[in-house]
């Protein structure tokens, strides 16, 4: 199975050959898909009765839901630890005389690192616990740092925190994605997969032009905080919500083709790229509508 996403499209478990375009395990002879191996998704993990699944010496077992799981959670976990140690240890914005240096230091260290660490996962063959960790780590040093600058400016005192409900937010819009990839039965293809590929390298491609033109004065305000901002950060809201079914999908086909444990790292580091998408757009809406 080939996939347009470079997280997956890089491992060689992912497209091993011998999978049908839906990751499901054929065999010579027919081509029929093994009828042990289900793609409801309530079957994640689970198999047959007495069903035995075989994986190399080497590989520890072989991926489940709950490794997904508990990937997924140390992962976020880690972006919740350094996100909230930057936003204690960083000086508050409300006081008299306070810098911003540390919180832009912390935002442009942190987000320059995380974005190269993605790169750096996003095309390794190997998928490298350390290193996934190592990207939420820095991921959470920037993400904390852009929610204290956003709080500051766009909540007054009295009202109800922005980044508390971006938070909620973000939770649910993934039980929702979750539980209408299940219960609407959703199939991927392989052009749904090429558009939101294409559209998230096409935003990160517009976030680079937009960093080199503010240096010159002529920002398109794409990722501003005006009425072009928000248009553009609904669609990366949408956008969010479409790369969560593609890690959904890659779950669901790995966990029935019986790929090792080592694999829900990757799984966890896409399913961590796609909340922080999710959760960053929303904060922009809602500091926007707020400002307004």
């Amino acid at each position: 199975m080939q996939s347009n996403n470079p997280v997956f499209r890089r491992s060689e478990e992912f497209n091993r050959p011998g999978m049908n375009a839906y990751g499901n395990q054929t065999y010579a002879g027919n081509g029929a898909t093994h009828s042990g191996y289900g793609t409801d998704p309530s079957t994640w993990g689970t198999g047959a009765p007495g069903e035995v699944y075989s994986a190399k010496p080497d590989q520890g077992g072989v991926m489940t839901i709950d490794s997904v799981v508990q990937k997924t959670a140390m992962s976020l976990g880690v972006v919740f630890v350094a996100a909230f140690a930057t936003w204690f240890l960083t000086p508050d914005l409300r006081d008299f005389g306070a810098s911003l240096g540390p919180l832009y230091a912390a935002l442009m260290i942190g987000g320059f690192g995380a974005f190269a660490l993605s790169m750096v996962n996003s095309f390794k063959r190997v998928v490298s616990p350390a290193l996934v960790l190592a990207f939420c780590a820095l991921e959470g040093v920037s993400l904390g740092a852009f929610s204290k600058i956003i709080e500051a400016l766009y909540v007054q005192p009295g009202q109800g925190s922005i980044v508390v409900q971006a938070v909620i937010g973000t939770f649910a819009a993934f039980a929702g994605t979750l539980a209408a990839y299940k219960f609407l039965n959703i199939r991927v293809g392989d052009k749904f997969r090429t558009f939101v590929m294409a559209a998230m390298f096409g935003m990160v491609a517009l976030g680079l032009l937009e960093m080199v033109l503010s240096v010159f004065g002529s920002a398109l305000g794409v990722f501003g905080f005006g009425t072009i901002g928000l248009v553009f950060a609904i669609a990366g809201l949408a956008l969010g919500v479409f790369m969560l079914i593609l890690d959904f999908d890659f779950v669901e086909q790995g966990i029935a083709n019986g790929l090792p444990e080592r694999e829900s790292w990757r799984a966890a580091f896409a399913l961590t790229v796609s909340l922080v998408w999710i959760y960053t757009n929303l904060l922009r809406i809602l500091a926007i509508l707020r400002g307004d």
